[in-house]
């Protein structure tokens, strides 16, 4: 994980639109995209199909609640 990621509270929210032939293709584009972001817990929170693709929002988690935060912990442990 990044330095600048480890300070992320909880999850960072992407939007953008991916060109895709239907909904389901868009779908499966837009998390294998999150995964090559490098984020393994990932929500599709929008979708929409648009005629040459999808507008897509996606929330990949950095923490969840109970998680052991890196910003909690001293450089020093």
């Amino acid at each position: 994980m990044s330095k600048m990621l480890e300070k992320v509270m909880d999850a960072v929210d992407l939007e953008t639109f991916i060109v895709a032939e239907n909904e389901e293709e868009g779908r499966k584009a837009a998390l294998s995209l999150m995964r090559e972001l490098g984020f393994k817990d990932v929500d599709l929170v929008f979708i929409q199909f648009q005629g040459a693709g999808v507008r897509v929002r996606l929330r990949g988690y950095v923490y969840k609640p109970g998680d052991q935060y890196k910003w909690l912990i001293s450089e020093e442990e």
